[in-house]
């Protein structure tokens, strides 16, 4: 493929901020290269994809923490190299402060904003921002962006920098010149809630909490009350032509049928951004009642508003008795385990993705079910070739996805599997093992094969590096309140 060049400015203008990185591999003009990749519509995106010799200034709130972490893996050098590269990346290369005061966050190597992926991308600097002003500056201009977002339309996963029209496909859904993509997903909605609150009790501030936020939130409980009732009161559709069914939703747009009235909140796609076999899933469902829980909170202690406090107390329990009346069933060898998708019907879909929220993750989100033991059966299954994504080989064995090929397992569940770990010595060998399937790249991948890891998918991919960050910094005994 040719490499196309263009300027610094022309670079920033498309989603990242490079101020002060020196950048290698310029031109006889002393432009700095482009790659063109994604497809919009018609058109075609230019992105950046550069490397870079040296990184702007460190904050030294960051630097005390890399110095911790390069202690503590004194015996294994590679995993500070691994995390100084990955948590320092997304900082460096994929925020971009706006004239609105609010910033634009691009997922890694697509010029687009993720309302899931630019929560799980700043999560690790939660930590440095408790006592970083400039830091949790920035994640209160990420959170106020986000709702705005939401406000333009709820149903939406991913935004451009300004309303221009660039998309990832020309879909048949209702498109405006502000949406990259308009699949609708649960935890699309619940990750700006949690984003909000967790920089509230990490770092006190409670300026994220403007009029968009109110707006916002209020969408999100009506989107979610619709979809209740999806069948019944959904306008939503979504038609991709000429691609995969998963890429797709079935019934002209209107996805797989489900029962009405459960509690549970229908989601036409999953946080992997493919299609739900079944409509309601639980995963993302248990994420809404963690989420909910959070809005009562916020929505009591301070915005003052009791009605929208009650309203979110409401519908947190009816989603919660949905998922543990609806969402359990019997798997011979394990007994009782959460399925990850359900229709209401009967129907059941047993297995788990990297993506998160997943069944891996009910601990990390917070949620808690009844039965403890229906957890901890969902996991042991969840983690062996029970399920259809849980790969083994010569590299690695781990959970995967549908979304990329057979055999190919993701960093992020990985991380996750540490992450919720019991003990110690697991979360180690998961960070370990992290580390020694980078392909080479001292960075994460998105997913890697389990029989050579240097076979992976996406070059660039922050959410990844966020979570293998994540990991370290948990591992070393930093702590995210919630």
């Amino acid at each position: 493929m040719s490499i196309k060049y263009g300027s610094k400015r022309d670079i920033e203008e498309e989603g990242a901020l490079f101020a002060d990185c020196r950048v290698v591999n310029r031109n006889e003009d002393g432009e700095y290269p482009l790659r063109q990749k994604v497809r919009s519509g018609d058109k075609s995106m230019e992105y950046n994809t550069i490397e870079k010799e040296a990184c702007i200034t460190v904050p030294e709130s960051i630097q005390q923490i890399m110095h911790r972490v390069e202690k503590v893996f004194e015996t294994n050098p590679k995993v500070y190299e691994v995390f100084k590269n990955c948590y320092t990346n997304t900082l460096n290369t994929a925020i971009k402060r706006m004239d609105d005061g609010t910033a634009y966050v691009i997922t890694g190597d697509i010029p687009a904003m993720w309302l899931r992926d630019s929560v799980a991308q700043l999560r690790p600097y939660l930590i440095p921002a408790k006592e970083d002003k400039e830091i949790a500056d920035t994640l209160v201009a990420v959170s106020r962006r986000q709702f705005r977002y939401i406000c333009i339309d709820p149903y939406a996963n991913a935004f451009n920098s300004a309303a221009n029209g660039n998309c990832w496909e020309k879909d048949e859904t209702e498109m405006n010149d502000w949406l990259w993509e308009r699949k609708y997903e649960v935890d699309s909605l619940c990750y700006p809630i949690q984003f909000a609150y967790l920089i509230w009790k990490n770092t006190g501030r409670t300026d994220q909490f403007d009029l968009s936020f109110a707006e916002g939130v209020r969408k999100i409980l009506k989107v979610f009350r619709t979809e209740q009732y999806h069948e019944e009161q959904s306008a939503y559709r979504f038609v991709r032509r000429n691609t995969y069914y998963t890429d797709t939703l079935s019934r002209d747009g209107k996805g797989a049928l489900v029962k009405s009235g459960i509690g549970m909140t229908w989601s036409g796609f999953r946080p992997s951004d493919d299609a739900c076999t079944y409509g309601y899933l639980v995963p993302s469902n248990m994420f809404a009642v963690v989420a909910l829980g959070y809005l009562q909170e916020i929505a009591d202690q301070i915005l003052g508003d009791q009605k929208l406090a009650y309203e979110a107390s409401g519908l947190r329990d009816e989603i919660y008795e949905g998922i543990e009346t609806y969402a359990i069933t019997r798997k011979e060898g394990y007994g009782e385990v959460y399925a990850y998708e359900a229709d209401g019907y009967g129907q059941f879909n047993l297995m788990d993705d990297a993506n998160v929220p997943s069944l891996l993750s009910m601990e990390y989100l917070g949620y808690r079910g009844r039965s403890r033991q229906v957890a901890d059966n969902t996991r042991k299954l969840i983690l062996s070739e029970a399920n259809p994504f849980y790969y083994k080989g010569k590299k690695a064995a781990g959970i995967g996805s549908p979304h990329t090929p057979v055999g190919y397992i993701w960093h992020i569940a990985l991380c996750m599997q540490g992450l919720t770990a019991e003990s110690m010595s697991e979360k180690r060998k998961m960070i370990d093992l992290a580390a020694a399937t980078d392909g080479g790249k001292m960075l994460m991948h998105e997913g890697f094969c389990a029989e050579d890891d240097t076979r992976y998918t996406r070059e660039w991919f922050s959410w990844a590096n966020a979570m293998f960050s994540e990991l370290v910094m948990d591992y070393c005994g930093y702590k995210i309140e919630r």
